[in-house]
């Protein structure tokens, strides 16, 4: 079955024959809702939505002692640094990363080394994650100043959406600076069905700064050399050219309170118009810059505390379309290098789920757990799913889906360590945190990929595939 296809109704196996896999006593998030029993899985789908107590034949049984039973989180955000980046991340430690977090299929930044700007390189990427992924995938494109009619060429096969960098760091040299060429890619992507996915931090208004203030001496300098108003001025922008050109697009880690909310207005507005936050906005503010340095060094930067309360407010009124991790790994030595010279950017794909668990937990105490469960089905799995066309096969617990999902225990109370970091670099900006709730399995087409049940973790087999998908709509 093809992204596109609709989902079938699974009524089970022949008379005599069994299920491939049973859950069992678990609290299962569908789109409709919570409801108790499980789930049956035939030929790596969803075929039986179960009610609980029912008996059902199996060749594998797993009980999920009421645990959530949620659907595969989609990380529509991740730098698995696959080509050229390999001494930070790649694809083997970045999928144990992700399983381990519960997540089942991650859409790859195309800002590697090369970077993926030429159509027919998407099969050549896809070949060197072949046999090395314990998730399944998909890439974004990217497009630089002289590779703009390379869009005309692109197929949904090879990517359904299109990286614009806005703005530039150590790892993102291809900005698209000239307004001109800006407005070309939302017209070809408008006339093609693709998604513009942006970093909207306005360039210009960085190059003034740093020509008024030079480069950050602390890291307590380094927001305000990256200022709020970069991104209020690329939002603006972005929002024009919507207007004019019809183009759908969906802002990634926004980091203010304000571009979340003219954000929110123009999709209010009826223009296709969506944005995502990230755990590290939702998790971090300016005060813990002082303590963390480096290790929160992002772009966008980290900002104040009531950038970070507007952000969870924008969740809690179901105004995000997306939570992402920005999964971008950086060795310790470069993250131990000057200010100057310190690239931004942090591991996240492990921490996604549990880290907006967490907070939501914290910051919304009378919010009902079935629905703090359902609204991050909503954001990590189900829209992710709708917004880059894999809707036909993944995102919801729905029989006839991809047999992808979770079993989370919301209950249980750890602390992050290092020894838990499943990413090649090593660390994690939220070592020390104490959390609550934990992924314990991860089911991917019916194969577990991750089982943290028993001793230690267990992970399963790196056969991840690369998705086909349907072409971006409004």
């Amino acid at each position: 079955m093809t992204a596109a296809a609709a989902p079938t109704t699974g009524t089970g196996p022949r008379p005599g024959t069994a299920f491939d896999l049973l859950v069992t006593n678990a609290r299962v998030v569908t789109p409709q809702g919570v409801t108790a029993g499980g789930v049956a899985v035939l030929d790596g789908r969803i075929a039986k939505i179960n009610e609980a107590g029912e008996a059902l034949p199996a060749r594998r049984t797993i009980d999920a002692e009421g645990r959530y039973l949620l659907p595969g989180i989609i990380d529509s955000h991740v730098h698995f640094r696959t080509p050229g980046l390999l001494y930070k991340e790649d694809w083997e430690h970045g999928s144990r990363a992700a399983a381990a977090g519960g997540v089942t299929t991650v859409i790859d930044m195309p800002n590697t080394q090369p970077p993926l700007t030429e159509p027919e390189a998407a099969a050549g990427k896809s070949a060197l994650i072949e046999g090395r992924s314990l998730v399944d995938y998909r890439f974004h494109f990217g497009v630089t100043e002289t590779s703009v009619d390379n869009l005309r060429r692109l197929t949904p096969r090879q990517a359904t959406s299109v990286k614009v960098f806005m703005t530039g760091h150590h790892t993102a040299p291809h900005v698209i600076r000239d307004p001109e060429v800006l407005e070309r890619i939302f017209a070809i992507a408008a006339e093609r069905g693709l998604r513009v996915v942006l970093h909207a931090e306005d360039d210009a208004v960085f190059s003034l700064l740093d020509g008024l203030k030079g480069d950050p001496a602390e890291y307590r300098d380094y927001e305000p050399s990256r200022p709020r108003s970069g991104g209020i001025v690329a939002a603006a922008r972005v929002i024009e050219l919507v207007r004019k050109h019809g183009t759908s697009v969906h802002v990634v880690h926004v980091s203010s309170a304000e571009e979340s909310e003219l954000l929110r207005a123009a999709h209010h507005a009826g223009l296709p118009v969506t944005h995502e936050v990230t755990a590290h906005h939702l998790s971090f503010s300016s005060d813990d810059t002082e303590r963390l340095g480096a290790r929160i060094r992002l772009s966008p930067a980290i900002r104040s505390v009531r950038d970070q309360q507007g952000l969870w407010q924008a969740l809690a009124d179901d105004a995000v379309a997306t939570i992402g991790s920005d999964h971008a790994p950086h060795t310790v030595e470069e993250k131990t290098r000057s200010v100057q010279d310190s690239p931004p950017g942090l591991p996240g794909v492990q921490e996604l789920l549990t880290a907006v668990f967490t907070g939501m937990r914290r910051r919304f105490p009378d919010m009902p757990l079935d629905e703090v469960m359902t609204r991050i089905a909503r954001f990590a799995s189900r829209r992710p799913a709708e917004l880059f066309g894999i809707a036909g096969r993944k995102g919801s617990i729905a029989p006839g889906l991809d047999a992808d999902f979770t079993l989370f225990d919301p209950d249980a109370v750890w602390m992050m360590s290092a020894g838990h970091v499943r990413s090649k670099c090593g660390w994690s900006a939220y070592e020390g945190w104490t959390f609550t709730g934990r992924p314990d399995v991860t089911v991917r087409r019916g194969e577990i990929i991750f089982d943290n049940r028993g001793d230690g973790p267990v992970f399963g087999a790196p056969t991840g595939e690369w998705l086909d998908a349907a072409p971006a709509t409004t």
